[in-house]
């Protein structure tokens, strides 16, 4: 059976993430610096911000995991450069709807490039594996006024 033109695309963009992330490696200055695991699979995601006029200046990821987890880290940090805290809150919010298959409408135009990762809602074992760094991102820019209206994002995996 071939592949739809969308499958491929689909994969080839996870791949390429994966296999040359974007922002990648270490910030000499970083204002957050965090890590996350998620034992499921085995991935270790270590992310640095550098924040600058209240957005994000600057990010970088390391560890290791699986495709999946390396390639939405490597779109996470495209998107989220220049973003405030609470536009990134509804990035991860979205995210997060869209990967367990309650798609928001807008979802492209808050995602960007990010959105082709939806068809993770068809593997619900890799969920947790493409949320790590959406995760992340909104824990080391959160406020304590989200803390309410993000609840679902603080427990561990």
């Amino acid at each position: 059976m071939a592949l739809s033109k969308l499958e491929n695309l689909y994969r080839q963009m996870i791949l390429e993430h994966a296999t040359h992330p974007h922002h990648h490696g270490v910030l000499d200055k970083a204002d957050q610096d965090i890590e996350l695991r998620n034992p499921t699979c085995g991935d270790v995601l270590q992310l640095q911000i550098e924040l600058k006029g209240g957005k994000v200046a600057d990010i970088a990821f390391s560890g290791s995991g699986c495709t999946i987890s390396q390639a939405s880290a490597s779109m996470m940090t495209d998107e989220v450069i220049g973003k405030t805290p609470e536009q990134i809150a509804k990035m991860v919010v979205a995210f997060s709807e869209m990967v367990t298959g309650d798609e928001p409408d807008d979802v492209d135009e808050i995602l960007g490039d990010a959105a082709i990762l939806a068809g993770v809602a068809q593997f619900p074992a890799r969920i947790k594996c493409a949320t790590l760094a959406w995760k992340a991102v909104y824990q080391a820019t959160k406020t304590d006024d989200k803390k309410a209206t993000l609840g679902f994002l603080h427990h561990d995996e």
